[in-house]
C-alpha cells in the first residue's frame, strides 16, 4: 500500500504480550521515550516503560521493562546509579550540558589535584542540589523544561540527594594546558542531576562548568549489566529472528533483587494470589518485599507491617487467582 506521494506505508506493529527485562545502551541523540518505542515496537510489546531517565546527550544503561515487569518499575527507578562524565570547565551553559546556550564564558584559574579533590569531596554525601531549569520535573502538571523554552521565569527549590561517590578519574587535559576538562565517576541514589553536580563543581572552582559527555554505567541490582545497542538489536532480529531477539530480555525476577525476598508455598502462594495476607511473622518488618513462589518465581510485591504480616500490592499476572475471598490474613 503507498501513501498519497507514492511512498510505500510501513507495515503495522502487531503487538503481543512480552514479559521481561531489556538492558539497552542507550545512544546519543535520542530521549529515552524515543528510545523505549523503538525497542518496544522492535520487540511488539503490548506495554512498556523505563526505569529513569537519560538526557539526549547522555548514552548507556537504560533498563527498560516490559508487560508485567513494569509493576517493578517503580523500585528500579528510585536506585543506586553510577556515571562517567566529562566536565567542561569555563563554560555556564542554560541547560547545564553541552546542547544548551552559553550563558557565560571565565578563565579557569589554575588547579590542583589537591584543590579539585577537596571540591569533589565538598559534593559528596548527602547535600541539597538545585535541580536543572531545564528538566523534566513537573509543576502544575507540567515539565520545567517547557515552561523554561517559552522563556518564564522558573525558581527550583533545593532539594536533598545522596551522593555515594565523587571521584576525579583524569584531569590530563588540564594539566597540560589542553582543553579543560575533568573526567569524573559518580555514585548517586535517586532524584540526583549529574548536570547539577557538575554545574556547582564548577562553581567551586571558581570557573563554572557544565556536562560534556556523560554515560550511565550501571543501575542497581544491574552492576555488570550486559547491553544491547539498537544496531545489535535490530541485527538480531534481521539475521536471527524474533526468538532469539527475545533471549536478550531478562526475567522479572532478575529485577526484583533489590528487594528482600520472601519465599511461600504453593498454598501460601495462592493465599496471595486471592489477595489474602499471610500472617508469618516475615522479615524484615515495615518492608516492601519480593514476594516468589517455593521454584523461585516471582509474584509480585508485598508488604511486611509492623507485626510481621504479609499483604501482596502489586501481583503479577500468572499470580493473581480471580474470584477468590480477599483482606483476610491467613497462616
Amino acid at each position: 500500500m503507498a501513501t498519497a506521494n507514492n511512498q510505500p506505508r510501513r507495515p503495522r506493529t502487531v503487538f503481543r504480550r512480552l514479559d521481561g527485562i531489556l538492558l539497552l545502551d542507550k545512544p546519543q541523540g535520542l530521549s529515552s521515550n524515543q528510545a523505549l518505542q523503538r525497542v518496544r515496537h522492535m520487540f511488539r510489546a503490548e506495554k512498556g516503560g523505563h526505569t529513569g531517565s537519560l538526557d539526549p546527550l547522555a548514552t548507556g544503561l537504560l533498563p527498560v521493562c516490559f508487560g508485567e515487569a513494569t509493576k517493578i518499575a517503580g523500585g528500579l527507578l528510585g536506585a543506586r546509579k553510577a556515571y562517567e562524565t566529562v566536565a567542561r570547565l569555563g563554560i555556564v551553559t542554560d541547560t547545564d550540558d553541552a546542547e544548551g546556550q552559553p550563558l557565560r564564558e571565565r578563565q579557569v584559574p589554575a588547579l590542583s589535584i589537591e584543590t579539585i579533590d577537596a571540591a569533589l569531596k565538598s559534593l559528596t554525601g548527602r547535600i541539597r542540589q538545585r535541580p536543572p531549569i531545564y528538566s523534566a520535573l513537573k509543576r502544575g502538571g507540567e515539565p520545567l523544561y517547557a515552561k523554561a523554552r517559552r522563556g518564564e521565569t522558573i525558581e527550583v527549590e533545593p532539594r536533598e540527594v545522596e551522593i555515594h561517590a565523587f571521584d576525579l578519574l583524569n584531569a590530563a587535559d588540564l594539566l597540560d594546558a589542553g582543553t579543560p576538562n575533568l573526567r569524573l565517576h559518580v555514585e548517586c541514589g535517586s532524584g540526583t542531576y549529574v548536570r547539577s553536580l557538575v554545574r556547582d563543581l564548577g562553581e567551586l572552582l571558581g570557573c563554572g562548568a557544565h556536562v560534556a559527555e556523560l554515560r550511565r554505567l550501571w543501575v542497581d541490582p544491574f552492576r555488570e549489566p550486559r547491553m544491547w545497542t539498537l544496531e545489535a538489536l535490530a541485527d538480531l532480529l534481521e539475521h536471527a529472528g524474533e526468538r532469539v531477539l527475545d533471549a536478550c530480555l531478562l526475567p522479572i525476577e532478575a529485577g526484583m533483587a533489590s528487594w528482600p525476598s520472601v519465599q511461600v508455598n504453593a498454598a501460601q502462594a495462592q493465599r496471595l494470589g486471592s489477595g489474602q495476607g499471610l500472617r508469618g511473622p516475615y522479615p524484615p518488618r515495615g518492608r516492601q518485599v519480593a514476594m516468589l513462589d517455593e521454584h523461585g518465581r516471582g509474584l509480585g510485591l508485598g508488604e511486611v507491617d509492623a507485626d510481621g504480616a504479609l499483604r501482596p500490592s502489586r501481583l503479577f499476572r500468572w499470580a493473581a487467582v480471580t474470584g477468590g475471598p480477599a483482606g483476610t490474613a491467613a497462616t
